[in-house]
């Protein structure tokens, strides 16, 4: 019942954010992440998410992001390390190099994680990108995501495609 509470409070405070920002064009993004641990204990981590984007100008956008993340274990000093997954909802700001609107960007976003594991709670979420937007719709990155609880982060390469609403 808590992190029901958590959740629905961050989806209130996501709305409320877009309803007072000028926000012209609306975007929808699915994506594929795949990443490299940089805690012990965990091999890979793999997820999907969705980004709903809402332009302020051709070159910032307020995207919303929420997901799922999973964090395989490995066998560390003769214990295995049970996997570990969570739902990333998050929301930040982007904003792309050229006047144009696409191509190179900068991405910072901050929400939570809801840990879908027994017993491991609610984490601040922290999640810096770079990545390359095509006209095509096709959305490369390279982020960190990071969780503040157990130190747990990972760097990924987010595949994505975008298409407008």
């Amino acid at each position: 019942m808590k992190n029901s509470t958590k959740f629905f409070a961050t989806a209130v405070a996501a709305v409320a954010l877009f309803f007072t920002t000028n926000a012209s064009a609306q975007k929808l993004g699915v994506g594929v992440n795949l990443g490299v641990p940089t805690t012990d204990g965990y091999s890979f981590a793999v997820g999907a998410d969705a980004r709903l984007q809402f332009d302020v100008s051709k070159q910032v956008s307020i995207p919303v992001t929420a997901g799922y993340t999973h964090f395989l274990g490995k066998t560390v000093g003769g214990f295995d390390v049970p996997d570990f997954g969570y739902i990333p909802v998050k929301a930040g700001v982007k904003v792309f190099f050229d006047e144009t609107g696409s191509g190179l960007y900068g991405l910072g976003e901050i929400g939570a994680g809801f840990g879908v594991t027994k017993g491991s709670g609610t984490s601040f979420l922290y999640s810096p990108a770079v990545g390359y937007a095509f006209s095509s719709g096709l959305d490369l990155g390279v982020k960190y995501e990071g969780l503040s609880k157990g130190d747990l982060g990972h760097v990924a390469l987010r595949i994505a495609y975008g298409f407008k609403l």
